[in-house]
């Protein structure tokens, strides 16, 4: 389904069709549970799953209007509990682990593929007064959807790669991670080059130096060639990745305003330290907290879609999002879930990469990188993005698929 163009154009204004059949997906889950009658969870996945339960709820308590506080509560739970548990359970073992990923790497090379073809024809969301940003199927109103797409694919196709599984898959897995960089590069996304940069050097590094070495030099070598022998999109990309280093000295209108933004979450949070202001009271608190600095919105146009005026109703950044609406109390149970999720990731990473018989164990090796990857991808872009959007709902598949590994992998077989 999220390959599918968004209808309405991408504005992030109510559910999705992928929203809907994720709601099918944790349906079939919780009937297979009454039907199987089985224990769903181990008593650590309760803890986990229960912890940003507590935080949600107190926040959607206190939100301003009943409304705001039960579509936000149901969102949350949707993305962080609910769809993440469902997938989980319904991953049997490694065969089915490695079919999401295949299915996250196909998905991130068709909207890639899109994206592209929409910067050759100038066809894609304005930039710079240019109609070459490259978006996908998710319109210019949400710009970070094909590039948080394709950054999910790098990263599995890169886990993958440097797994102890078939050479062909390998190999495959290789020439995908590379042939999405340059989608990647031309969504024109700095928190996604910089959440992937980090992703793909620790896995690099998880994997072994001797390999990172190897991988960086091919990176390099791709890097020159596309951009330094075929030029594509230099000019651009150079301001772009520039504009990253002058964040303080220089920086644009965007900068600004998410700067504005981020110390507007702070002094919302400073009012109400311990639960915030309320689910979904941002937007209403954001100008009483704002400085003169913030602009009324952001342009959007292209991709097929009419000049509009994007009002800023979130800090797009996650951790600030949660302590201003939610307090420190939703900070600490829902960072305290994300982060216990990577640390027992981290510790099955660990156990499959420990020799067998003088050779590296290829139970799961491939499984853990990505699994990881994709968690350490998602906590890292959230320091400067949000939820929301079409793209949201496969943030939830993305934790789900990191819970499996981190939590319930140990029952799954070696296949």
């Amino acid at each position: 389904m999220m390959a599918l163009p968004v209808s309405g154009g991408g504005d992030g204004g109510g559910g999705t069709i992928a929203d809907a059949v994720s709601g099918l997906v944790v349906l079939y889950c919780a009937i297979r549970l009454v039907r199987d009658r089985r224990r769903p969870l181990s008593r650590t996945a309760a803890v986990v799953f229960a912890l940003p339960v507590v935080g949600i709820a107190v926040a959607a308590a206190g939100a301003a209007s009943p409304g705001a506080g039960i579509t936000g509560l149901v969102r949350y739970l949707q993305i962080f509990v609910l769809v993440p548990a469902a997938v989980m359970l319904l991953i049997r073992d490694r065969r089915d682990a490695r079919l999401v990923v295949w299915s996250l790497i196909g998905l991130a090379l068709w909207q890639g593929a899109i994206g592209v073809h929409q910067y050759v024809t100038g066809t894609g969301a304005s930039y710079m007064g240019e109609e070459i940003r490259a978006v996908g199927t998710f319109g210019a109103a949400d710009v970070m959807g094909m590039a948080t797409v394709v950054s999910f694919g790098v990263v599995s196709a890169l886990g993958l790669a440097l797994g102890a599984g078939p050479g062909r898959q390998r190999t495959v897995a290789a020439l995908c991670s590379l042939a999405l960089l340059l989608p990647l590069a031309l969504s024109f996304s700095r928190g996604a080059w910089i959440a992937t940069a980090v992703t793909c050097g620790a896995q690099l590094a998880l994997a072994g130096m001797r390999r990172a070495v190897k991988v960086f030099a091919v990176v390099a070598a791709a890097s020159v060639i596309l951009v330094g022998g075929l030029g594509v999109g230099t000019a651009m990309l150079q301001e772009r990745i520039s504009s990253i280093t002058q964040v303080a000295d220089a920086p644009d209108q965007s900068v600004t305003d998410r700067y504005t933004m981020w110390a507007a979450a702070v002094d919302m949070w400073r009012d109400q330290p311990l639960t915030g202001v309320g689910l979904k009271g941002f937007p209403d608190h954001r100008d009483g907290n704002a400085s003169l600095a913030l602009s009324s919105g952001s342009d959007t146009e292209g991709a097929g879609a009419a000049f509009k005026r994007q009002p800023l109703l979130s800090p797009h950044n996650m951790y600030l999002l949660i302590l201003s609406e939610q307090g420190l109390l939703g900070l600490l149970a829902l960072a305290g879930s994300w982060l216990a999720l990577l640390v027992c990731g981290l510790r099955g990473l660990f156990r499959a990469r420990r020799p067998v018989r003088g050779r590296l164990s290829p139970r799961g090796l491939d499984c853990a990188l990505v699994a990881c990857g994709l968690l350490t991808w998602q906590l890292v872009d959230f320091a400067y993005a949000d939820i929301g959007g079409p793209s949201t709902a496969l943030t939830a598949v993305l934790f789900g698929l990191g819970a499996w590994w981190a939590l319930a992998s140990e029952e799954a077989g070696d296949r």
